[in-house]
């Protein structure tokens, strides 16, 4: 397997796929173009044997001169458990760190208990907040309406 950057004709495989990979939930609105346009120096996509079986979109704030965000992160269901996530995570921490780049935040849903435990377990810290959900701190409203999110941040 080997890790390259993200390139705009990847989008077309990636958001063809990307519900599928969700189990039917549809996800795909969250991961527009824009990002394969623009970000992809900083964006990795993992490959077995040509075909992509993970990917990661980040980028290094243009506001905060020591952060960096990752905005989704995506593992084929067939390649699930062998590391692909973890392995990408550090290949984009690596990559923060070679650009002077210390903190690094994400988010996810509450009731996504399976992104809750691998961030956990990957070493990053919940953001406290008033609002709890299964002991579970999360920002109300964070992405509008209703669209509540547990915020992530780890010191690399």
């Amino acid at each position: 397997m080997n890790i390259r950057n993200v390139q705009p004709e990847d989008y077309k495989t990636i958001i063809t796929n990307l519900n599928v990979w969700w189990g039917g939930r549809q996800v795909s609105d969250a991961l527009p173009k824009l990002f394969f346009d623009h970000f992809w120096q900083t964006s990795f996509i993992m490959e077995h044997d040509g075909q992509i079986v993970g990917f990661l979109i980040g980028f290094l704030s243009p506001s905060l001169p020591d952060e960096a965000y990752i905005h989704f992160v995506g593992v084929h269901p067939a390649y699930r458990k062998q590391g692909i996530a973890r392995s990408l995570y550090e290949y984009f921490f690596d990559f923060m760190r070679k650009n002077h780049r210390s903190v690094v935040h994400c988010v996810t849903a509450p009731v996504n208990k399976t992104s809750i435990a691998f961030h956990s377990h990957m070493g990053f810290k919940i953001k406290p907040q008033e609002n709890q959900m299964d002991d579970i701190p999360y920002y109300a409203d964070y992405d509008g309406p209703g669209q509540h999110r547990v915020l992530f941040e780890k010191h690399i």
